[in-house]
């Protein structure tokens, strides 16, 4: 006997089962380590289908018109790529922003003004551009919120007042950023704009409203 209490000659292969039992714990995470690294190197070198898509380059407000410094190009799988994007500069640039988009956003449809804004909506649902009489009316309004439009006219003097409601609980699609109209093609910059999505029924009643008398607009929800 040695003085560890030891047989002489102890074998290697006993010293080895000793080793591996007191490092048992050490040796279990190192392996699960390794099983994870061949894992993720397995599946990072799948090539996988990719597409262009446009994004935004920047941090971007609601109204801005884009230019082509205001977006770029990534490659996305084509699994993860939803509705309706788009794969050249070109096809966004010159339109405007319904929605405010964060850096690295892809720019969809749903985010421009025009027909993109009625996605979703029922069949023969129509965009309408409406300036209210009072133009700080559009500050406390977003998209998604749900409006009554009145049309007042008369004066109450010579001529009688009178109020009639166009349309009920129809939904704001865009506002004019900042309360004023100067952002949407051809708006006068002395007063805010609002679009809602209308009923075919209704939408011919709300195009012309403006030129009628003041047009309302009251907060309300859904019916």
């Amino acid at each position: 006997m040695n003085p560890t209490g030891r047989p002489q000659g102890t074998p290697l292969r006993y010293r080895l089962r000793r080793l591996v039992h007191r490092r048992r714990r050490l040796l279990a995470c190192l392996l699960l380590s390794a099983a994870a690294g061949v894992a993720v190197e397995a599946a990072t070198g799948t090539d996988y289908p990719t597409t262009p898509v446009v994004v935004a380059a920047a941090d971007l407000a609601v109204g801005t018109v884009l230019t082509e410094p205001d977006v770029a190009i990534i490659q996305l799988p084509e699994q993860a790529v939803t509705g309706s994007v788009f794969e050249q500069p070109r096809q966004v640039v010159g339109q405007q922003l319904a929605a405010p988009l964060s850096q690295g956003s892809l720019v969809q449809a749903t985010a421009l003004v025009g027909d993109g804004l009625l996605t979703g909506t029922e069949p023969g649902t129509v965009a309408v551009p409406l300036r209210p009489a009072d133009p700080a009316t559009v500050q406390l309004l977003a998209p998604g919120q749900l409006v009554d439009v009145i049309l007042s006219t008369g004066n109450g003097y010579d001529v009688e007042a009178e109020s009639t409601v166009l349309a009920r609980s129809v939904a704001v699609l865009w506002t004019a950023p900042g309360g004023t109209g100067g952002t949407w093609p051809g708006a006068q910059d002395d007063g805010g704009l609002v679009v809602v999505a209308a009923g075919a029924d209704t939408a011919a009643a709300l195009a012309g409203s403006s030129s009628s008398g003041d047009v309302h607009l009251v907060l309300t929800t859904a019916p």
